[in-house]
């Protein structure tokens, strides 16, 4: 008897369905065929256990099992729950008429309990939008399933609950999941803000003009300037995701893995923290196995990495395409990916191996050059893509030992969020941009126009600095937010004059 259950296999971040044929007829052998791998291959002997343990006869004739396409690899042990269901409905255990209207995901347990399985929101997007009946994953997937409107997923324990529910012997509940209250009640608690940070009125100015026009920062400061502290209070003051970049970035996270069991929605946006000692796979995604990387993960949040000379010149350097594109496109010789990487880039460095030059209290024991050879870690079109790079100086004991508390964060984020409506109702008729920092050169020539005397001092600048074309589009970026946040419709030229001072590394007696 031929019978047909569906599964999914993961193509970046979007599921491709599989389809599970399996045939039972006369003989005693095995076939598993359509590019399983080895995790896929050893499925056999967790069924075979689970239905001996749970008194579920195997079928002793020859089972043959197709998946389909059998161009596209079947990775990782989601596949025994489909793989089972298929064996038992071609051997008439399950009697069940509707077996094929249902897709099925889920790792088998030598006792036959459902292990939960990655990946689960892509698929559910796909059954509804293929028109399945049902999606049935393990009770630890099911919240995360259950996102997915118009969709009844069923969660269940056992592969005994999954027989019983499809011969129509008990009844699962589909779970109920309100997308959308379920994202209102989100709750951001923050460990870090921007009231405890003392002094650096420079920095917190830097920092809330990069949140509101979504802009990448550098800070380069001595040890102790508060550079890391700064950083991880960023999150603070970043606009409340939507519920559409809450759906986008759950769906990353759930490719990945990451998310927490039984978790339905991410609903604050992601701060990732890669250590210096970051492969470039680990960054960008890729692998044998395709993963989303860092910067993936890091879409509609931010990535943070410290220490940034010390990462290898490799990593940094496969930044530069996603930083521009905001997507992350993955080519190796069997598969061509593409992962989203919209991502707001903070990074930390300190000036010189020392730490010490411009300090104000400490003096700089690094040998002559020594800076400026730090510095040439960071290649010139990498720094052309950072918005803002700004000097960091340590706090004064007088501003440390100061009770007063400084600016809360939710003063700062109300400014960002208004600077952010501005921009929403400025590109709202633009697809997929969102902020100022992903404007499109054409999009500049038509939202940032300059009169004369703006043209003045941004003409002198570029003479005098020798900004690169890319720079120049940055300084306009940030003077549009500077004037979004000061709700002026139009760049003046104290909106100039700010964006150009975030360019400190530009500085011609910059490393000496």
């Amino acid at each position: 008897m031929l019978v047909k259950t569906y599964a999914a296999a993961m193509l970046g971040i979007d599921a491709r369905l599989v389809t599970i044929e399996v045939n039972v007829s006369k003989g005693v052998k095995f076939y598993l065929v359509g590019l399983p791998d080895n995790a896929v291959k050893e499925s056999h002997e967790r069924i075979m256990s689970a239905l001996q343990y749970n008194n579920i006869p195997w079928p002793r004739r020859q089972v043959i099992i197709n998946m389909a396409p059998a161009d596209i690899k079947k990775e990782g042990a989601a596949y025994d729950l489909p793989l089972a269901v298929g064996m038992l409905a071609a051997n008439e255990t399950i009697t069940g008429e509707d077996v094929s209207q249902y897709i099925m995901m889920g790792e088998l347990s030598l006792d036959g309990a459902l292990r939960p399985v990655k990946g689960v929101l892509p698929i559910a997007i796909m059954a509804r939008e293929m028109g399945f009946k049902g999606f049935i994953v393990p009770k630890e997937n099911s919240h995360e399933a259950a996102v997915v409107n118009n969709l009844n997923v069923y969660g269940a324990e056992s592969i005994t609950e999954v027989v019983q529910f499809l011969n129509h012997e008990t009844t699962i509940e589909p779970t109920q999941v309100n997308t959308r209250e379920e994202f209102a009640k989100a709750d951001e608690q923050f460990a870090f803000d921007f009231a405890d940070v003392k002094g650096q009125e420079f920095a917190r100015r830097a920092i809330e003009v990069a949140a509101a026009g979504g802009h990448n920062i550098l800070m380069v400061g001595a040890p102790g300037s508060g550079k890391s502290m700064m950083a991880k209070c960023i999150p603070s003051i970043l606009p409340p995701l939507t519920l559409h970049e809450s759906l986008e970035t759950t769906k990353i996270h759930s490719v990945a893995g990451k998310l927490m069991r039984d978790a339905s929605l991410i609903k604050s946006r992601p701060f990732r923290e890669a250590h210096s000692t970051v492969s470039d796979v680990a960054l960008v995604g890729g692998g044998a196995n395709p993963q989303p990387g860092e910067i993936s993960l890091a879409h509609n949040g931010v990535l943070f990495l410290d220490e940034l000379p010390e990462f290898k010149r490799s990593a940094l350097e496969v930044l530069r395409q996603p930083l521009e594109d905001r997507r992350i496109t993955i080519s190796r010789a069997k598969y061509s990916i593409q992962y989203p990487a919209s991502f707001m880039l903070v990074a930390a460095m300190n000036p010189c191996p020392c730490g010490n030059y411009n300090n104000p209290n400490k003096e700089c024991t690094c040998a002559p050059g020594v800076v400026q050879r730090y510095l040439s870690r960071i290649s010139g079109p990498l720094l052309d893509r950072i918005d803002l790079h700004i000097e960091v100086i340590p706090v004064s004991n007088d501003k440390m030992l100061e009770s007063a508390p400084s600016e809360p964060s939710r003063e700062i984020r109300r400014r960002v969020i208004a600077a952010r409506n501005i921009q929403g109702e400025r590109f709202k008729d633009e697809t997929g941009i969102h902020c100022n920092a992903q404007m499109t050169p054409k999009m500049m020539r038509k939202y940032c126009p300059l009169d004369a005397e703006c043209t003045k001092v941004l003409k002198t600048a570029i003479e005098r600095l020798h900004f690169s074309a890319r720079a120049y589009d940055r300084i306009l970026k940030v003077a549009r937010t500077i004037a979004d946040l000061d709700n002026s419709p139009q760049i003046a030229p104290n909106h100039i004059r700010e964006a150009l001072s975030y360019r400190n590394l530009d500085r011609e007696n910059w490393g000496g």
